[in-house]
């Protein structure tokens, strides 16, 4: 989003006074134990992308070029070669990654016009080729985001890329041979109020898709709103085959208002993620979403940071305890049967599908990729699920 296209340091700033219509404040995090454990990045690059691929690989990257990699869980961090270091590379800001295995990994730059690109390897980040390069002048990628098998997304070959509003249209393309080639969406409901309205690049995690309904968050002046996609078994017969499912049905876009902060230019929602039911199938009615946002240059106001869908996104519910700041990136855990969420004050988790969260601590995180997180000057840590809170 335009908010977030040039580097930005986001101060620490006083909370404003609650009032009696917010909801209470959050209690102070714990600080007896470290529930982020530090590891050492080797670098000191604003890291915002962040992807594990199963806790022992995982890829990381940011400011000036940047991409990490880890084949130990983080032990060691090593740097990869820098994609087109020879020409601009080291201009460039990765925003996310996305990676398959140790070996193979793309890459997304976020900036105006031709500095957002796609870079992919397939050796372990020693060579890169570029893949995609932006052909808006006035455009900016937001997010990649490649399905998981987990979330019934097959091989994760599909993958989605989100871009801020041009000619009054979010930028969504689409790939369905695991990044090689890109068709762009004609963009049935995916109309925006420019230049009010955008999707932000704060921790590549604005875009989240199950593997049959896939959603976006954005922010602005013009409110705080969610995208679903919603199928229809009745197709037009103008509909470009880029608008088709893979079942053979049509989809468009529809805009949904969330409760967080919203109204101006810094707000709204920032990150958007959801977790199956009892079924591993559709309908929407199986899938949770949670959305965290705020206004980011307010990192410690608490009220509007959080709401939760229990409908695949068709209806939000402001969350009753909310994080205890501003928030950039959440995500689901299985394996913790709990939600972690974190932004630029600290991180929380909830236990009650976003109704209420808990603080787990008061550092300076971007983006996180279950176990690890990151954050600006080269910030690493992994998660010590021993030291977090137990469930109230």
């Amino acid at each position: 989003m335009q908010v977030l296209r040039l580097t930005l340091l986001l101060a620490a700033s006083a909370m404003a006074s609650a009032q009696s219509q917010l909801p209470a404040s959050p209690p102070a995090p714990p600080q007896a134990q470290q529930v982020w454990q530090m590891q050492d990045s080797g670098t000191t690059a604003g890291l915002r992308g962040i992807d594990s691929v199963d806790g022992t690989v995982a890829w990381a990257s940011g400011t000036g070029g940047t991409v990490l990699r880890t084949i130990d869980g983080g032990a060691h961090w090593l740097k990869c070669a820098t994609p087109d270091a020879a020409k601009d590379g080291a201009t460039l800001d990765f925003r996310g990654v996305q990676a398959w295995n140790m070996m193979r990994a793309i890459v997304m730059a976020s900036g105006p016009g031709e500095k957002s690109r796609l870079y992919k390897t397939m050796d372990g980040c020693k060579t890169w080729k570029i893949i995609l390069v932006n052909s808006e002048k006035d455009g900016f990628w937001d997010a990649i985001y490649f399905d998981r098998p987990a979330l019934g997304g097959g091989r994760r070959s599909t993958g989605y890329l989100l871009g801020d509003p041009v000619g009054g249209r979010f930028l969504l393309l689409e790939s369905r041979d695991v990044g090689l080639n890109w068709i762009k969406q004609s963009g049935f409901g995916l109309e925006a109020k420019q230049p009010d309205q955008g999707a932000f690049a704060a921790s590549n995690s604005s875009f989240f898709d199950p593997g049959w309904a896939p959603v976006f968050g954005s922010g602005g002046s013009a409110g705080a709103f969610v995208y679903r996609s919603v199928t229809d078994s009745a197709c037009v017969d103008t509909l470009p085959p880029e608008d088709m499912n893979f079942d053979g049905k049509c989809h468009k876009w529809v805009r949904v208002s969330v409760p967080l902060d919203q109204g101006s230019q810094p707000s709204g929602a920032f990150s958007i993620q959801g977790k199956m039911g009892n079924k591993i199938s559709p309908p929407n009615d199986t899938l949770t979403l949670i959305a965290v946002g705020g206004d980011y240059t307010k990192p410690n106001q608490f009220a509007g940071t959080a709401a939760w869908s229990a409908d695949g996104g068709e209806h939000w519910t402001a969350s009753t305890t909310p994080p205890h700041g501003f928030r950039s990136a959440v995500q689901w855990s299985e394996a913790l049967r709990a939600w972690i969420t974190v932004g630029t004050n600290g991180s929380d988790i909830s236990r009650d599908d976003g109704k209420t969260w808990q603080p787990l601590d008061d550092g300076n995180w971007n983006a996180l990729s279950l176990p690890f997180v990151v954050g600006p000057n080269g910030r690493i840590a992994r998660l010590n699920a021993a030291a977090l809170p137990p469930a109230r």
